[in-house]
């Protein structure tokens, strides 16, 4: 699973949504996510479907990197239809064994929440896929800081910067120790629950000790470098807004606009929470 967990990295590109302004990108993911909480029903949720799904093949990301995104949230989504789907009481009964039972409502609510978080996971995906880590830091400085907040505003920043660059690093280094003792006849696979815990302990401490000896590395190569934070920084290279940034936030408008409206006019039944 974390072979292929795609969190934290950037896939170069010359589309129309690499080439937007960060602030644009990292903006309209956040409200489209915030978006997504207001959906009612399938009508909506279909609205915002449809936005993300246009957004995507602007981009032009292969289809490849979409699923590799997915799969990590895959344990996530069962548990939350299942949870869903076996809880929900209410609405017509489709089937009752003993102390099992399912309804309309209960299927309709595992669906529904399934989907939101799968969009909510690819549009989070799909702002590190098309923005660099240096690109989301200045559009977070640009977004939230003010003369008074900014050195705040920037140490945050440069925090979330590190810890998404530090992701998909993590993980590749995690996957060559499990290699390696995998090598060596540890099992990770077999075996009660304990067992596989602490089949866990010959990874996790060479993990800790290298991520530890990285951050160590980083902060002295900060220091070499004379870093100082937010105070005198200047930028390398600088963005500013276009027609294309205008027209993503026309888009965003447009798709709020017929969210709300879809959950007004078109909630009926058990297609509405």
């Amino acid at each position: 699973m974390l072979r292929d967990m795609t969190i934290g990295q950037y896939l170069p590109g010359d589309s129309v949504i690499h080439n937007l302004d960060s602030r644009t990108k990292f903006l309209s993911s956040i409200l489209f996510i915030t978006l997504l909480f207001f959906c009612k029903n399938f009508y909506s949720l279909g609205i915002c479907f449809a936005a993300l799904l246009i957004y995507i093949l602007l981009s032009k990301i292969s289809i490849k990197y979409i699923y590799r995104a997915f799969k990590p949230v895959i344990m996530i989504v069962a548990i939350t239809a299942i949870i869903n789907l076996f809880f929900t009481n209410t609405g017509k009964v489709l089937f009752s064994w003993h102390f099992i039972k399912i309804t309309d409502q209960g299927l309709f609510t595992a669906l529904f929440y399934s989907i939101r978080i799968i969009l909510i996971v690819l549009a989070s995906v799909m702002l590190t896929y098309t923005t660099t880590p240096t690109m989301i830091t200045y559009a977070i400085e640009r977004l939230f800081s003010t003369k008074y907040t900014y050195k705040g505003v920037h140490t945050f920043a440069m925090m979330m910067t590190i810890a998404l660059r530090f992701i998909p690093i993590l993980t590749d280094e995690f996957i060559k120790i499990t290699d390696a003792q995998k090598s060596r006849g540890a099992s990770f696979d077999t075996g009660s629950l304990t067992k596989r815990i602490k089949a866990l302990i010959p990874v996790l401490i060479p993990l800790f000790f290298t991520s530890f000896k990285r951050a160590t590395d980083l902060a002295f190569a900060m220091e070499c470098r004379c870093y100082k934070g937010a105070e005198g920084r200047t930028r390398y290279k600088i963005t500013h807004f276009s027609k294309k940034d205008l027209f993503v936030f026309v888009g965003f408008v447009f798709t709020a606009i017929l969210v709300f409206v879809s959950n007004k006019f078109l909630s009926s039944g058990s297609l509405s929470l």
